[in-house]
């Protein structure tokens, strides 16, 4: 049986542990085994050798997290889209996507600060984390702030400052309605990042914290395409001041905008094609190689 291994990841910690006597030649055995190794990024390409994969197992396609799907969305989600649009009714948005427990304090007060200058400014709220819905609630209540729950349908009124999205599965539908996205998961030490790909799709101007992770390659290919595809933040201050910034400056906001949708067009780009190409020869070189096909 032919086995690919697709949008290989090995980390450095990963990497000390197999380098060691005991552990190398079980790994190296192990990566010798595989038909396909299609790395994230040359680096860790260069950690997969180091293991001792054979280097003509090794190719390059693209990153699979580039492959988030049609961005266009469903009439049911159009619907939803227009009706909190009107509910929206105009209002200056931002979003903070994916938040950890803990980070829904650094959120609220740069939230506090920027309806200082933005009276009517609203934030969709959306928690990584089902669980934490509670915390969140009982965080905005300390803020005295007024807030709605997506599950409860009530509607956004003129004094609804935080719209908590406290449902599952519409986060890519919700990236359509607001121009900014900040990323998170991002702002404390212990977190690692989330993929921003679905936000650059939307044409969002895209934010996100210090602590990335993996996803800092994928940081790094946005920028190479256009230095303005993503912002990385160095923690809340700088937040409150750029998301000012991008409040204040509409040709600073669309020029995000377009740099995030240009890049992800550019690396998404038939990352799915090229992986299945080399899937579907590796899996046919397999079976000629045991006879089963000519």
């Amino acid at each position: 049986i032919a086995v690919a291994l697709l949008n290989a990841r090995m980390s450095l910690k990963s990497l000390n542990r197999w380098s060691v006597p005991l552990g190398l030649p079980l790994v190296s055995l192990m990566l010798s085994k595989l038909s396909l190794v299609i790395p994230l990024s040359t680096i860790q390409a260069v950690r997969f050798q180091l293991l001792h994969t054979p280097p003509n197992k090794i190719h390059f396609a693209g990153d699979l997290k580039y492959a988030v799907g049609d961005v266009e969305v469903r009439e049911k989600e159009l619907n939803t889209i227009k009706d909190l649009q009107r509910q929206f009714n105009d209002r200056p948005i931002w979003m903070a996507a994916s938040v950890h427990r803990g980070e829904e304090e650094v959120i609220l007060r740069v939230h506090g600060e920027l309806i200082k200058a933005y009276p009517s400014l609203l934030l969709i709220l959306v928690p990584r984390h089902p669980q934490d819905i509670k915390n969140v609630s009982l965080a905005l209540k300390k803020h005295k702030v007024n807030f709605v729950l997506r599950s409860t349908m009530e509607l956004v009124s003129i004094n609804t400052r935080v719209y908590v999205v406290d449902t599952l599965g519409e986060l890519r539908m919700l990236y359509r309605v607001t121009p900014i996205a900040v990323v998170g998961g991002s702002f404390l030490p212990s977190l690692s990042g989330h993929n921003f790909s679905e936000a650059a799709a939307a044409g969002c101007a895209v934010l996100t914290g210090p602590h990335v992770g993996h996803f800092y390659h994928m940081l790094v290919e946005m920028w190479q395409i256009n230095p303005l595809a993503v912002k990385q933040l160095t923690g809340e201050a700088e937040l409150l001041e750029v998301l000012k910034e991008l409040l204040g400056d509409s040709k600073a906001l669309e020029a995000r905008q377009g740099a995030a949708k240009d890049a992800f067009s550019i690396m998404s780009h038939g990352v799915v094609n090229r992986v299945w190409n080399l899937v579907s020869r590796f899996a046919i070189d397999s079976q000629q190689k045991r006879g089963i096909v000519d």
